[in-house]
């Protein structure tokens, strides 16, 4: 970070950003490489009123079902890779699948998120009728996939059956980072181009992006906002790059905290009204890490209702918290998490204002 870049030409960036919502590439790169503690501080201090202007103390919370570790995919830096010869895997039957959703409901959840790897065993047949047997059950929840990339037609299926809101990390705007991250078989055009796709066809749209990854510059960044402004999502996800001890990426160096939570801010700032999630990943570097998370800007958590004894299998990067904890044993600890930094856990869909 260059500390000599004058503190009063950043604070002016930033609210530029916080006034006009945009700023061109040159303006994101200075701000990114030139932040310190406290143009941080006073960042976050303007995201914090911007959180609250439009969804006050209340923090939404998110039921994630991690229902399959299979992956047709070697992403370079996931733990779940098809390369991975010694990981344990495992799917989720149907019936499991709504055990879950049904002790998240007594819960209080009102948002399910289905997350897996891209596993052809789960056909477009086999999520239709999932996806119809939960809105069924439950009928006044919100229902998030994340499944990966899939053709115009499965989204569209899906949406018809009932799914409301897709998750699909962008990773990195930029053509050639991304490919330094995956196999010649995954291209960033193809994973944009599902974006429009989703947001198409009327979905709540989730993207973000991994901070720190290897190879990560600031003009990487810089491009992510300017492609995150265009796109202008409903839910926003990002977190810091952990490495995986059975990935190509095992000796590189993890994000950092610090640069996550000035993303958060940024993001923020830039797009008022989205769903901005403290990740786990957050949590898994540093132990307040969802709460400086909130502080920084986010309003979504998305503890695990998948069943503890699959766990400790769904491990994208190195460490993850909570693979042991039950669901309601997790449910009040981010209660009192939240309510020891002046927030709340609310019991609603939680709609994105966007």
């Amino acid at each position: 970070m260059n500390e000599s870049l004058n503190n009063t030409t950043l604070k002016t960036l930033i609210d530029k950003l916080h006034k006009e919502q945009n700023l061109s590439k040159d303006e994101w790169v200075t701000l990114i490489t030139g932040r310190n503690s406290e143009l941080s501080e006073y960042l976050f201090s303007l995201a914090r009123k911007e959180q609250q202007k439009y969804y006050g103390t209340d923090i939404y919370v998110r039921g994630l079902i991690e229902f399959t570790n299979y992956c047709r995919n070697d992403c370079l830096y996931c733990g779940i890779r098809k390369s991975n010869k010694d990981l344990h895997r495992y799917r989720l039957s149907e019936d499991t699948i709504l055990s879950c959703c049904r002790e998240g409901y007594r819960l209080g959840f009102r948002t399910f998120v289905l997350q897996g790897g891209e596993d052809g065993w789960f056909t477009d047949k086999k999520m239709i009728h999932l996806i119809q047997e939960i809105k069924k059950h439950y009928p006044d929840c919100a229902l998030t996939l994340s499944i990966g990339e899939k053709s115009h037609e499965s989204y569209q299926a899906f949406f018809d059956a009932g799914a409301d809101r897709y998750l699909l990390r962008h990773e990195t705007y930029n053509h050639q980072h991304y490919s330094m991250l995956h196999p010649e078989s995954l291209s960033a055009a193809h994973r944009q181009q599902c974006l429009w796709d989703l947001k198409e066809i009327g979905y709540q749209v989730g993207t973000g992006f991994m901070v720190g990854s290897p190879y990560q510059t600031a003009e990487h960044l810089a491009e992510d906002m300017l492609f995150m402004k265009e796109l202008n999502p409903q839910m926003i996800g990002i977190g810091p790059f952990i490495p995986h001890h059975a990935t190509p990426f095992a000796s590189e160096p993890a994000g950092t905290l610090e640069l996550t939570l000035f993303m958060l801010g940024l993001i923020r700032l830039m797009i008022p009204k989205v769903l901005l999630p403290a990740t786990t990943a957050l949590g898994t570097i540093h132990p307040k890490g969802r709460e400086l998370g909130i502080l920084a800007g986010a309003n979504v958590i998305m503890p695990n209702l998948s069943p503890t004894d699959v766990r400790k299998d769904y491990l994208l990067y190195d460490n993850k918290i909570c693979t042991g904890d039950e669901s309601a044993q997790c449910r009040r600890c981010l209660e009192t998490r939240m309510k020891s930094i002046g927030y709340q856990v609310v019991t609603a869909r939680g709609d994105s204002l966007n």
